[in-house]
């Protein structure tokens, strides 16, 4: 397919990848020659920028740390029809570039992700991560009802108005999370990739912390199921509070058919409050679900005043 009629962005985030950024844009200028390669510096202190600069990037900065800083400064900033984002750890097959933007534009759809396939015979995956990764995959495609295999994958292609209307408010390497989370809750049209991924070049080492940045990706998770399924959330609590109450009240009740005295008044007062509890938060998890509906409308709406990515 011919992209000369689309401008194209390739978003690179990087923080002290010297060793990997220039084969990044390398292949990222081989696979999609009429993209523009935007290289931005996280805070590096080696020499990231000048070897992006010297590969042929377009190279910006963003002072704050953190991974969802430089994607909202960065969507913020670029405007084309098409946007592409790859890490700068040269773990993921840039050649395949091509593909994400073809199944955008042809779809056409609003998100692509590229959904990693380990290329190596020892796998590529730290310790821990192919683990939590398939939890947080099964936890949001039940939670939001959109199947989900790989929602923290760095390599995604988007359209302008998923771009312009997504609010990134993450500052770190939950970004991905929001990225998917929000493409479920506007119910846009997406679809995924098989893309090769390695492990890092010898030399070149990891940002991503194994349990602290695990934990912001559940908070993360957490929150927004809060945020975005209410009511799912103050049900399952309003049922566990209510079937406590009751497991608890109904030997009193029991008791009292049968001598007509309440000999236990503690546990009589704590299933009743229990249960009350219960009725209450199946009432709040009601009412922010109307609230939930009014945002997603807005949501909508604005979304669709933002114009599809062209066909080439």
């Amino acid at each position: 397919m011919n992209f000369d009629e689309l401008e194209i962005a390739a978003i690179v985030p990087c923080h002290n990848e010297e060793l990997t950024v220039a084969a990044v844009v390398r292949d990222l200028r081989a696979a999609l020659p009429s993209a523009t390669i935007y290289v931005y510096d996280n805070n590096s202190t080696d020499r990231t920028a000048e070897v992006a600069a010297e590969a042929g990037a377009v190279v910006r900065s963003e002072t704050r740390k953190g991974k969802g800083n430089v994607v909202r400064r960065a969507f913020a900033d670029i405007e084309a029809d098409v946007y592409l984002m790859i890490d700068g750890d040269d773990t993921y097959d840039a050649a395949a570039a091509p593909q994400l933007v073809e199944k955008l534009v042809s779809g056409p759809y609003d998100h692509v992700v590229g959904c990693r396939v380990d290329t190596q015979e020892e796998s590529s995956y730290r310790p821990g991560h192919a683990w939590g990764n398939k939890m947080f995959n099964r936890v949001t495609s039940m939670a939001f009802g959109e199947p989900v295999s790989d929602m923290l994958s760095g390599y995604r292609a988007f359209s302008r108005r998923y771009i312009k209307s997504f609010p990134a408010n993450s500052e770190e390497f939950e970004i991905e999370t929001e990225l998917t989370i929000h493409a479920a809750n506007l119910r846009v049209p997406q679809a995924e990739v098989a893309v090769g991924f390695k492990d890092r070049p010898e030399g070149s080492e990891s940002k991503l912390n194994t349990f602290s940045d695990g934990f912001k990706i559940l908070g993360l998770l957490g929150h927004l199921l809060l945020h975005e399924r209410p009511l799912l959330v103050f049900g399952l609590i309003s049922l566990l509070s209510t079937l406590v109450g009751l497991g608890l009240g109904l030997p009193v009740v029991a008791d009292y058919l049968r001598t007509g005295e309440v000999d236990r008044f503690p546990t009589a007062i704590l299933a009743s409050s229990l249960v009350l509890i219960g009725v209450l938060l199946m009432g709040v998890g009601m009412v922010l679900n109307g609230v939930l509906r009014g945002r997603q409308e807005v949501r909508r709406l604005f979304y669709l005043q933002l114009p599809a990515a062209p066909r080439p």
